[in-house]
């Protein structure tokens, strides 16, 4: 299954919810995306009903194994496109961390390999 940008960005966010609270709600996923609840209980439907989550109704929202593991590879990408965005660009960490958050979504992986090996060469 192709995974959308938003399908990502959802995961990614229940991701990092979940490492700081060990569970995410939709009014905390809606509050850090910056859009509706509705729209996050309907997003969450189709997350659950294609496994990537577990969902209780009107209740805890956890990330499942296959879910756990397309949501660590957006955030590593995240994380990478950031830190090459400060050091080799010098981006403030904000303006890195806004513009990862775009190019996570369609940089290619051979892209984020080259990204890899510059700033092993740079550290």
């Amino acid at each position: 299954m192709n995974l959308t940008e938003s399908m990502e960005m959802y995961l990614e966010t229940i991701y990092l919810i979940e490492k700081d609270h060990g569970h995410a709600h939709v009014a905390e996923i809606a509050r850090e995306l910056n859009i509706t609840k509705p729209s996050v209980t309907k997003a969450m439907n189709h997350l659950k009903d294609e496994g990537f989550i577990n969902k209780q109704a009107y209740g805890h929202i956890n990330l499942t194994e296959k879910g756990l593991k397309v949501s660590r590879k957006v955030f590593k990408k995240h994380s990478i496109i950031t830190d090459f965005l400060e050091k080799s660009l010098g981006l403030s960490p904000a303006d890195a961390d806004d513009n990862a958050c775009r190019m996570e979504h369609v940089i290619s992986d051979e892209m984020l390999e080259a990204i890899k090996e510059y700033l092993d060469g740079k550290r």
